[in-house]
């Protein structure tokens, strides 16, 4: 089975934008799970412009699935998921400013900062993970912070899907059964969507979880997030089917 978590970023951006808890994002974490979801995702940015940092205490309280707490680990960010602990914390390197992740870490160069942000983040009892790209250097680096999980950025396999979806998932397949090799979990997210996803997740040995939220939120304007999230699921069932 690989995991639907649903990134609720677009929905507290809703919020946000009249000043007042409209649509209540608790109570979306909420009907997401009743209606399938295997997970919840927030990414609160230093200027909480979407999701807040209070957002994790809340989501906390009810989220009774998995709930994965994205982020750059600044003093603040690593304090609240200290204080309010996750089941999941994916690291990212975003600048404070950056309008939406775009790449991975740098995991031979920041590998000892890393490292001094993950241990006390597993000590807590929370499972990290962090946001890469599909290099060698990067995955073995990668092991050596110490972290239990890796993301991959697919934002570049989205970007050449529809030129050649071969081409496009080539370098992740590869870097999939390297991380499976190297004892990493491994995860997913960006630019994933309901015309890539069968595609993507069935090249990719050992996937355990996808986080999709903007395509996700986009597409339940046209058909609701009951019925989204159900055909969010499909693809990622025709996909273990498809692997044979």
């Amino acid at each position: 089975m690989i995991r639907l978590s649903v990134n609720l970023n677009k929905v507290a951006l809703i919020r946000n934008s009249r000043g007042a808890n409209y649509p209540d994002l608790i109570q979306v974490a909420t009907d997401c799970e009743r209606f399938g979801a295997q997970g919840i995702t927030i990414h609160p940015r230093p200027d909480q412009r979407h999701a807040r940092y209070d957002d994790v205490a809340a989501l906390k309280e009810v989220v009774t699935t998995e709930l994965n707490i994205e982020g750059y680990p600044s003093e603040k960010f690593l304090e609240v998921v200290l204080a309010h602990p996750p089941h999941q914390v994916t690291l990212v390197p975003d600048a404070p400013g950056q309008l939406t992740s775009d790449h991975g870490w740098d995991t031979v160069n920041r590998r000892d900062e890393l490292r001094r942000i993950i241990d006390p983040l597993k000590a807590a009892g929370i499972r990290t993970s962090i946001f890469v790209d599909p290099s060698p250097e990067i995955l073995e680096g990668a092991v050596a912070t110490g972290t239990d999980r890796i993301e991959f950025y697919t934002g570049p396999f989205a970007h050449q899907y529809p030129q050649n979806p071969q081409a496009a998932v080539e370098k992740f397949t590869k870097a999939s059964q390297m991380a499976m090799d190297l004892g990493l979990g491994i995860n997913a997210g960006h630019d994933l969507n309901l015309d890539n996803l069968t595609f993507f997740a069935a090249n990719m040995p050992g996937l355990q979880e996808v986080s999709i939220g903007h395509a996700l939120v986009s597409d339940a304007l046209y058909f609701g997030l009951a019925n989204v999230i159900q055909m969010y699921l499909r693809c990622l069932h025709n996909a273990v089917s498809l692997r044979g």
